[in-house]
């Protein structure tokens, strides 16, 4: 058509209107949000009333004898082609003089319709979808699998999502409070620094590496143990805090007894600062270790039914 009506009267779907009402009715977000696009405004039909759409029940009548009916013995072997032929079809129609007024569609159109419509948009419209989402207490939003990060102060917020193929927006109250380019995965995060709590971008500056290096300084089994709580975590920055939980015990305990602790909590399987916490707390890591081949066999053994059965 070449430009846009100043108002559209589509029937009620479903697919379109949410609530039919003649009055004020309700328009699915996805196409209020071409209309608004596009500068025009939608007014559905009346429920049950097919005078109000006359024009389009004649022109469907129209379509099947002049278009339909003419293909209805051909036989195409692709949709490109089918559409090929519609679309010849359909302009033959178009110039096709009507009987009554003596001109064609298309006469009518250039004369009556072409000179209403308003201007295209510099941009084609991009579908987007809306859904509602609530921001968790990590403060990311889950879309499809994939978790978003929005300002932290929204945490337990409920938020509307508009997803197109390559963004994400998130609207607050109708105010857009985060954007992010789509994110492939399911179970990752993308993460805006600025929306994370000042706490949380002071852990963020601390690395795998880094961690590693401080834990090897102080021994063996610490490295091994901060190694192992980054590797059982399905994100490593989730296991940020517990490690550096565990190295600032040194601070408290002393490296010796935070290694002899860490030592302790690999034999008894410990992957939490926790646990490690406790076995300081309590002295567990001052007893002599027990000796290698009963650890084995307390491991392994099947009929082991804890220390509180032997004296």
């Amino acid at each position: 058509m070449g430009g846009v009506p100043a108002q559209l009267v589509p029937d009620n779907p479903k697919v379109g209107v949410d609530r039919a009402n003649w009055y004020e009715p309700g328009l699915n977000r996805t196409y209020l949000d071409l209309a608004t696009h596009y500068r025009t405004a939608i007014l559905p039909t009346r429920a049950r009333k097919p005078r109000d759409k006359a024009k389009v029940e004649v022109a469907v009548l129209v379509v099947e004898r002049w278009i339909l009916a003419r293909l209805r013995n051909r036989r195409f072997f692709s949709l490109a082609e089918l559409n090929q032929a519609i679309a010849e079809l359909v302009a033959d129609l178009n110039a096709r003089p009507m009987r009554r007024l003596g001109v064609s569609r298309r006469d009518l159109f250039l004369e009556l319709d072409r000179p209403a419509l308003k201007g295209l948009p510099a941009e084609p419209y991009q579908y987007a979808e809306w859904r509602v989402r609530r921001v968790g207490l990590d403060y990311h939003v889950d879309i499809d699998g994939h978790y978003y990060s929005v300002p932290h102060r929204l945490i337990r917020q409920q938020l509307d999502a508009r997803i197109t193929e390559r963004t994400i927006e998130l609207f607050c109250k109708g105010e857009r409070v985060a954007v992010h380019m789509r994110g492939a995965g399911r179970g990752r995060h993308t993460t805006i620094p600025e929306h994370m709590p000042s706490a949380h971008r002071r852990y963020a500056a601390w690395t795998i590496e880094r961690i590693g290096l401080d834990a090897a300084a102080i021994g063996p089994s610490t490295a091994k143990l901060t190694a192992l709580i980054l590797e059982s975590r399905p994100h490593p920055e989730q296991g940020y805090r517990a490690c550096i939980g565990i190295l600032r015990l040194a601070r408290h305990y002393g490296g010796k007894r935070l290694e002899a602790a860490c030592n302790h909590g690999l034999e008894i399987g410990a992957r939490s600062y926790r646990s490690i916490q406790s076995i300081l707390k309590h002295g567990l890591d001052r007893r002599p270790p027990r000796p290698a081949a009963q650890r084995e066999l307390l491991l392994d053994h099947p009929n082991i039914r804890g220390p509180r059965y032997y004296h």
